[in-house]
């Protein structure tokens, strides 16, 4: 992940119009966006320092440099706390030790969800746990358990475009919640091994990595177009797991009385099934 400082700054400086800052556009830009000696002039600090901090080889940055610097890109709440992390590599969070395990108690937890499905998290977007309708609804029990990961179900399993109809806007938000950990994590190698396994098979992670979007997944909302039960929309929300760092807890929220909380009622139904009756009712789309 080197160079990840200078890499974020660039992509930032691109999407900002110097109209858009109160500068005149003059001469021939041959990259769009700010050029790094205006960045420098609406930040208040030499061209020569912040020519440097974007090489990543300037001293140790203040927080009133990268407010400013902010302030003139324009960077949102996480891109802000991205831009912090990237520009002070001695800040960075330690790594996960390797085989991490779910505690006994957060997969008791995921259990009690019955309506709900749920599932854990780790770096990387490994999926390390999940409730029954967790499984019945992406399938983490049919994946080879070195494959069980959001971003290569997203990018590299076949059946994700049709099982998420807002594809497009799922892969984004998915690299882009990749590139924040990235941040967090830039000597993980088997997050390097991830990103390159990506870009390798996948035109289109690569071009998103390469946009260096940074996003927190934090609650939401997915459309999933499930083969038993036929269209879902699920609200979500993402759980930071105390005592845990670097786990969080995915649950899907389904409204009440809504259609899709009827559906799920009968994936829950279908997951509860044996494999014969499971098979006899495989579709139970209205």
């Amino acid at each position: 992940m080197d160079g990840e400082l200078g890499d974020f700054l660039r992509s930032r400086r691109a999407r900002i119009r110097p109209e858009d800052v109160g500068l005149n556009s003059y001469g021939r830009r041959r990259v769009p966006g700010l050029r790094r000696e205006e960045v420098a002039q609406l930040a208040g600090v030499s061209v020569d320092y912040y020519i440097r901090l974007e090489q990543g080889r300037g001293p140790s940055v203040s927080d009133a440099v990268l407010d400013a610097i902010a302030r003139v890109l324009r960077l949102d709440a996480t891109e802000h706390a991205y831009l912090r992390t990237v520009a002070r590599p001695k800040a960075r969070t330690a790594a996960e030790p390797a085989g991490r395990r779910v505690r006994p108690g957060l997969r008791l937890l995921l259990d009690l969800f019955e309506r709900a499905p749920a599932f854990v998290l780790g770096r990387r977007m490994d999926v390390l746990a999940w409730n029954a309708l967790g499984d019945a609804l992406v399938g983490f029990s049919r994946m080879p358990a070195a494959e069980r990961n959001m971003p290569r179900q997203v990018f590299l399993d076949p059946g994700a475009r049709e099982l998420y109809p807002d594809w497009p806007a799922v892969a984004a938000e998915t690299v882009a919640y990749l590139r924040l950990d990235a941040g967090l994590h830039p000597d993980d190698k088997e997050l390097a091994a991830l990103v390159g396994e990506l870009s390798m098979k996948s035109e289109d992670f690569r071009r998103l990595w390469a946009d260096h979007q940074v996003k927190a997944k934090t609650y939401g909302v997915k459309r999933i177009d499930h083969p038993v039960v036929g269209a879902l929309t699920l609200p979500y929300e993402t759980l930071a797991v105390p005592g845990e760092p670097g786990l969080s807890l995915v649950v899907y929220t389904p409204e009440p009385g809504s259609e899709t909380a009827e559906r799920i009622a009968l994936l829950a139904s279908w997951a509860a099934a044996g494999p014969e009756e499971q098979e006899g009712a495989r579709d139970l789309r209205a």
